[in-house]
């Protein structure tokens, strides 16, 4: 179907509309959503609470600002950083045990596999160096750009600008 004709029967709430729009996209925004919280409870949690907002907010979605994955991305993965802001989340994270680290690793070893369910990884893994973990940082492991800054030790500015760029860059593959 159609992404801007999906949209478009999501807005007038036609129910078949958003199961082909939840079947598509769920695994992917679930996997970005893991690995932010690293939880598998309160991610599939967060993905509920996404797609009803995007089913409430669908009338926003603007085709000229991006495509609807992005949008849904950005929604998700503001969902999952609100989230791990929260002081509820940050204070069942304080006493983990052992055992929930171990089952994080038996369970989720590759992520890749929910996070590329669109087939986005192939294009990332072809730029540059300082492109792949910023991106990796800023959209797949939830980090904001400060955050990211002092990961990488460069300046907030230096990865604003490198992220425009390498979001043009990916871009331009994907347009190819």
């Amino acid at each position: 179907m159609e992404q801007e004709l999906l949209m478009k029967r999501i807005v007038e709430k036609d129910p078949k509309a958003f199961d082909t729009l939840y079947q598509n996209y769920s695994q992917s925004l679930l996997g970005v959503i893991y690995n932010i919280v690293k939880s598998e409870e309160i991610a599939e949690e967060i993905l509920q609470d996404v797609f009803i907002k995007i089913w409430d907010k669908a009338n926003t979605y603007t085709p000229a600002k991006g495509r609807i994955f992005t949008w849904m991305l950005n929604i998700a993965r503001n969902a999952a950083i609100d989230k791990t802001r929260s002081k509820g989340f940050n204070k069942s994270k304080q006493n983990l045990s052992s055992e929930n680290f171990v089952d994080i690793l038996k369970h989720h070893d590759n992520l890749n596999d929910q996070v590329d369910a669109i087939g986005i990884s192939k294009y990332v893994t072809k730029l540059k160096e300082t492109c792949k973990s910023l991106i990796e940082l800023l959209y797949f492991k939830g980090f904001t750009q400060k955050e990211a800054s002092e990961e990488l030790n460069i300046p907030i500015g230096t990865v604003k600008t490198r992220n425009r760029n390498c979001i043009s860059n990916l871009r331009e593959m994907l347009l190819r």
